[in-house]
């Protein structure tokens, strides 16, 4: 039987290469009048995570 893939992960992480995932950082979404705004930008960057050290 083949194994369906999670949806979840399909939403949340990009394939950009063979072993690299790129994906959003979290705390962007709410509370973002106690942030600053240099906090704030350094969140709205893309994170680009090698595929070796998930587990």
């Amino acid at each position: 039987m083949k194994l369906k893939s999670k949806s979840s992960y399909k939403k949340r992480f990009k394939f950009i290469s063979n072993n690299k995932i790129k994906r959003r950082k979290s705390n962007k979404n709410h509370n973002l009048t106690k942030k600053s705004k240099k906090r704030k930008k350094r969140l709205s960057k893309k994170k680009i995570l090698n595929k070796n050290k998930i587990k």
